[in-house]
C-alpha cells in the first residue's frame, strides 16, 4: 500500500466523520456491528494483536469487511480510538475501493 492509498484511505473516513455516518470506540463500535447498522469496520494497524483477532473475528460473524489502516483515529479526529465503524454503504464502499485498489 502506498502513501497515497493509504491517504486515500484515511480521507475517506475523514469525509464518512464528517458526514455523522462513524461510530468509534471499542463499546459503540461492537454495538453497531451487531445491531446491523455498521458496513466497514476499520482497525488502526497500530491495534495489539489481540484486538485485531477480536475484531477480525466479529466481522467475519457478522459479513462486514474490515480494514487496517495506521491513523484510523487521527483520521476521524479522535487520535486515541483505534477502532470506528462506517454505517453508510456509500462511504463503506469508497473505503473499501482504497482497499481494493492497493491489493491489486
Amino acid at each position: 500500500m502506498t502513501d497515497h492509498d493509504k491517504d486515500r484511505l484515511l480521507t475517506a473516513l475523514g469525509f464518512a466523520m464528517k458526514a455523522g455516518k462513524i461510530v468509534s470506540g471499542e463499546l459503540a463500535a461492537e454495538k453497531a456491528l451487531r445491531s446491523g447498522r455498521a458496513k466497514l469496520a476499520a482497525v488502526d494497524a497500530g491495534a495489539s494483536e489481540n484486538t485485531k483477532k477480536h475484531w477480525s473475528d466479529i466481522t467475519g460473524s457478522a459479513g462486514v469487511p474490515i480494514v487496517f489502516a495506521d491513523g484510523v483515529g487521527k483520521a476521524i479526529g479522535k487520535s486515541a480510538r483505534m477502532v470506528a465503524c462506517i454505517t453508510d454503504s456509500g462511504f463503506a464502499e469508497m473505503a473499501l475501493k482504497c482497499r481494493i485498489q492497493n491489493e491489486e
